[in-house]
């Protein structure tokens, strides 16, 4: 499929730059450069559409500018390429992404602007957390080159431990924008009523709210694991160092424990750089 390129808007910054913030991009920079530049391109994506997501604005407009990347990526797969997903033509050809990926990745973000997410059912923070997080994976491991059943489980447990670990460390500051993504059945086994972020967030039952959510994780974790185990580490360095880092940021979580006052759990940058040598050595 040949691709056009539309210049009806200006051309934006790399993708690397854009990708320079992020936590991961640690893990990207230790792969070859045409995986590298596909990772950058796709977390370029995610985080320009979750920026749509935690914007301060208006929800129509909001919801307006999801509708706008929507028809962008179905413009892509159409053949035309509009500048701030002109980036994404090389990795979609060369790795074989898949559009439902990209939308599904708009729809989780969309689920953030439609309503301020406050105690969702279980099932549908899992949908959540599979638009966010697993669907980034099912990017992500075409790209790392899994074999396709193995990646799509790998995506599917390593995304969600990922996200429910985020889940776990930002509960005050997503409080702080009126979110609560603790599901209501782990709250109703705490004795937590409320739905109020505030409120949750000063319960001193909160630990027990959390308490189902950390046992899933370990199981996502040891999922994930498994699959990586079956790969050579050169193959799987990117998720595992990813893994790691997030296994330590859930690790600290648990040895701060969720009394008052709360401190921000963080991987120190020494850690994070003895990570990444250690992965880039394989």
């Amino acid at each position: 499929m040949t691709i056009q390129q539309s210049y009806d808007e200006p051309m934006i910054e790399p993708a690397a730059k854009r990708a320079s913030g992020s936590s991961f991009y640690a893990a990207m920079r230790i792969m070859p450069p045409g995986q590298r530049e596909a990772m950058f391109e796709i977390y370029s994506f995610c985080r320009a559409v979750d920026d749509v997501a935690d914007d301060e604005g208006p929800r129509d407009g909001r919801l307006e500018q999801i509708a706008l990347w929507r028809n962008d990526i179905n413009a892509l797969y159409a053949g035309v390429a509009a500048p701030r997903v002109a980036g994404l033509v090389v990795p979609m050809r060369d790795f074989r992404l898949e559009r439902k990926d990209f939308l599904a990745v708009i729809d989780g973000m969309e689920m953030d602007i439609l309503a301020d997410i406050r105690a969702p059912s279980f099932e549908t923070l899992d949908l959540y957390c599979d638009r966010v997080a697993s669907a980034v994976g099912r990017l992500s491991v075409k790209v790392f080159g899994l074999e396709r059943a193995d990646g799509l489980t790998l995506a599917h447990h390593l995304g969600r431990a990922l996200q429910l670990t985020n889940i776990l460390r930002d509960v005050d500051e997503d409080a702080s924008m009126g979110r609560l993504y603790l599901a209501r059945e782990w709250l109703d086994a705490a004795g937590i009523d409320s739905s109020d972020p505030a409120t949750v967030i000063e319960s001193p039952a909160l630990g027990e709210a959390c308490k189902p959510a950390l046992a899933i994780i370990e199981r996502h974790f040891a999922a994930a694991d498994a699959v990586m185990n079956r790969y050579p580490r050169r193959i799987v360095r990117t998720p595992r160092l990813m893994s790691e880092a997030y296994k330590v940021v859930l690790q600290k979580l648990i040895a701060r424990g969720w009394s008052l006052p709360r401190e921000r759990v963080r991987i120190s940058r020494p850690y994070l750089l003895w990570l990444v040598l250690r992965h880039a050595l394989v």
